[in-house]
């Protein structure tokens, strides 16, 4: 595994502002894209972002350099969170609406839910054709029409007259916001290696992981003042803002030495490379597989929760949310304290085997082996195998894009589109056995995270690795 060694700015000794030490420009598309203030003194990298020094004592930055970096980095860190949080955004806060929209548009309840169904479907197929295009034409293009296509698609989702109108628009919506997820993580690939990804990618689910909490909320809100096409309106107002924000702040990150000239034929090669890295491979399997486990909770947990066990709605929202508190919590443990401290591959491996032993012990309290269990025991089990994705599923993407030094755009379509297309075939599992039984989650937990972890070791094979870094190979 590669060392931390800091951002890879930090090592190339690239500025992020200004110009380089022997007065010319700092190439476009390096790290130095990132400044907002071409006036600002130099430094030495995007401080405020995950392995940046701390601030103010960093060597060489003290006032206004330093208060420049941190703006800058801050706001990077934001940029892209933004993108990984739109997607869900766009997802949940439509989900109060689905019985408003039944009776607006006179449709059967289950042609609405296809409205769903497509958006997700546009989100895993619009990751494999968005990072293949990041990869040839860089960062920012892509970027920019995904989003520009995203606002329109979703003003006119606002408009629909018919269900058919409005699942056609959703797709679209989904395929143009896949770019915010897909780039994000190309974005952090380029900028950063090792350890430092992994902190990056614990930072971006500190504020994407708050999107699903809230999301329902702000959607209700907005049901109190307007009707469903309301939603619609406010994410398309979000989606402006964010494209103006990319536009200003977000400067290109992928060199052009670095991108792909080829076309579609060049880019499956690549894709087709990429699978036959066992390791990425494995971490990609295993990641989504954890991601599966996760796409059960949250297919079956509003049912579990209310139906099986009796809570109110009020309840479930409270459980919900603090099994989302966990996560955020242990990912930031995984990127402050852990990541640099601990390999990666170790603390990807006791989060995984704490997935197993709390989806074991929910298929347990399921099936009545400890007799009849209520509801603070299942709670409870539940808030263990929430939180221990903050240790996986960072790790799983940063370990694998650590490979992909120079594919990271494809590499994060694979990893994205494996995630979603994984917990979308879970999810529909868990209902499998009708009303009455939780037991079809907990069994759909307990297989898919037995299998992240015979991925991890079949395929990772981390040991290995783990004896050549020893001895100094």
């Amino acid at each position: 595994m590669p060392d931390s060694g800091g951002s890879r700015a930090q090592r190339a000794h690239i500025p992020t502002t200004g110009t380089g030490a022997d007065d010319r420009p700092v190439p476009h598309g390096d790290a130095g894209a990132l400044s907002v203030d071409p006036a600002a003194p130099q430094v030495t990298a995007p401080a405020g972002l995950p392995g940046a020094p701390d601030l103010p004592g960093t060597p060489g930055l003290s006032g206004p350099a330093a208060r420049t970096a941190r703006r800058t980095g801050l706001l990077v860190t934001m940029v892209l969170g933004g993108l990984t949080a739109l997607p869900p955004l766009s997802m949940d806060m439509y989900l109060p609406a689905l019985p408003a929209v039944t009776d607006s548009l006179s449709a059967p309840a289950a042609t609405i839910q296809l409205t769903l169904t497509a958006c997700l479907a546009g989100m895993a197929l619009g990751q494999l054709v968005v990072g293949p295009m990041s990869d040839r034409w860089g960062r920012r293009k892509p970027l920019l029409l995904g989003m520009v296509v995203y606002v329109l698609a979703t003003a006119i989702c606002a408009l629909a007259p018919t269900a058919e109108l409005l699942i056609g628009f959703r797709l679209l919506q989904g395929l143009a916001g896949a770019a915010g997820i897909v780039i994000a993580r190309a974005v952090v690939r380029d900028l950063y290696d090792g350890v430092e990804m992994a902190r990056f990618f614990s930072t971006l689910m500190l504020i994407s992981g708050v999107a699903p909490v809230i999301a329902p909320v702000i959607g209700g809100q907005v049901l109190r003042i307007t009707d469903w096409r309301g939603i619609f309106v406010v994410l398309t107002v979000v989606g402006i803002v964010l494209t103006l924000v990319v536009w200003k702040w977000l400067h290109e990150t992928l060199p052009p030495a670095d991108r792909h000239t080829g076309g579609v034929a060049d880019a499956l090669r690549t894709m087709r490379g990429l699978l036959a890295d066992r390791v990425f491979t494995g971490y990609m399997v295993a990641g989504g597989l954890a991601f599966a486990v996760l796409f059960a909770y949250i297919a079956a947990s509003p049912f579990v929760v209310q139906e099986i066990y009796g809570a109110s709605p009020q309840t479930f929202s409270l459980l919900f949310g603090l099994n989302s508190i966990g996560l955020i919590t242990v990912g930031q443990i995984n990127g402050k304290l852990l990541v640099g401290r601990i390999s990666l591959d170790k603390v990807l491996g006791f989060g995984l085997a704490v997935i197993v032993l709390a989806a074991v012990a929910l298929l347990l309290m399921t099936t009545g082996v400890f007799g009849e269990v209520g509801l603070v025991p299942v709670a409870a089990g539940l808030f263990v195998l929430m939180s221990a994705m903050g240790l996986a599923m960072p790790n799983t993407n940063a370990q694998a894009l650590m490979r992909t030094k120079h594919a990271a755009g494809s590499a994060s379509a694979l990893l994205g589109t494996s995630s979603f297309l994984i917990g979308a075939v879970a999810s529909p599992l868990v209902g499998i056995a009708g009303e009455d039984t939780a037991v079809p989650m907990a069994l759909v937990q307990v297989v898919c995270a037995v299998a992240a972890v015979a991925c991890f070791l079949l395929l990772c094979r981390p040991w290995q690795r783990a004896g050549r870094e020893a001895g100094g190979l």
